[in-house]
């Protein structure tokens, strides 16, 4: 059985039950002579997802489930840096969802009162590693290398989720880089080495899985002193509140899990 298919399975039980509670009498037992029927209302109308630029492929294939399981939904997304994405909708940009890369950004939405403090959920974790041109012609082996002064790195700016956790992963080892260019999300970070304008880039191990034979994945053990926790919350100003976290829950739910899995996302 397919993801959609037991996305409507689980709905369709849940509607059951539901009714079946609803005519239950005062002895816990529903009438024999009125058999409970599925009356659960269909979900209508339309959210914007303000996601990471790492959950690009994910997301978009959990929206196009979302919507197919829901006929009446409609699902605009928009991907960015996790910091842009956060000062847009601190600016006052419409969003019903928001889902940050690291646990800082989510918490300058909910310090700023968008989100309700107890809302994120914590979904997916992420790590980084090193992105190289195919047939690696700098010959990269080690995080050591980004630093050798012949080699052209590219890394995301501090702010940004994967730029915190290069400067993690820089003062736990003692390595300090010197870049070419910092950028904002890690896809312009992917972008400038499959065109060729740097030798590396510091992404996430699921933007290498999702750029094929584009790149070729350097894996370094001092990745796993900068996890990534990626969270995600219903926006407080959302008017579709209750699709939005229908949203939520198909991405913490089980057949999200799997989509995340299968992209290389570890488990909160």
């Amino acid at each position: 059985m397919n993801r959609m298919k037991r996305i409507s399975t689980v709905l369709a039980t849940a509607a059951v039950a539901l009714a079946l509670a609803g005519c239950a009498g005062a002895g816990g037992q529903a009438p024999a002579s009125e058999p409970a029927t599925a009356t659960t209302p269909a979900l209508e109308g339309s959210i914007t997802v303000f996601a990471a630029a790492s959950l690009k492929a994910t997301f978009t294939e959990l929206a196009d489930e979302f919507e197919a399981a829901n006929p009446g939904v409609t699902v605009e997304l928009n991907f960015a840096g996790s910091s842009d994405l956060v000062t847009q909708i601190t600016e006052g940009a419409p969003a019903d969802v928001f889902a940050s890369a690291d646990e800082k950004n989510m918490a300058k939405l909910t310090d700023a009162g968008l989100a309700d403090a107890d809302a994120p959920v914590d979904f997916a974790t992420n790590v980084l590693e090193i992105a190289v041109p195919p047939g690696n012609p700098a010959g990269i082996e080690t995080f050591a290398d980004l630093a050798n002064p012949d080699v052209k790195p590219v890394v995301c700016a501090p702010e940004v989720p994967c730029g915190a956790a290069t400067v993690e992963v820089e003062e736990a080892t003692g390595v300090t880089l010197a870049p070419v260019s910092e950028e904002s999300s890690v896809t312009d970070v992917l972008g400038k080495v499959t065109s060729g304008e740097a030798d590396a880039g510091l992404v996430y191990v699921t933007d290498v899985f999702a750029a094929g034979d584009a790149v070729e994945g350097v894996e370094f053990p001092e990745s796993s002193d900068a996890v990534n926790t990626y969270p995600i919350a219903v926006v407080k100003a959302s008017k579709t509140a209750d699709v939005a976290q229908a949203f939520v829950d198909l991405v913490t739910g089980s057949d999200g899990q799997e989509v995340l899995a299968d992209a290389g996302f570890g488990t909160p």
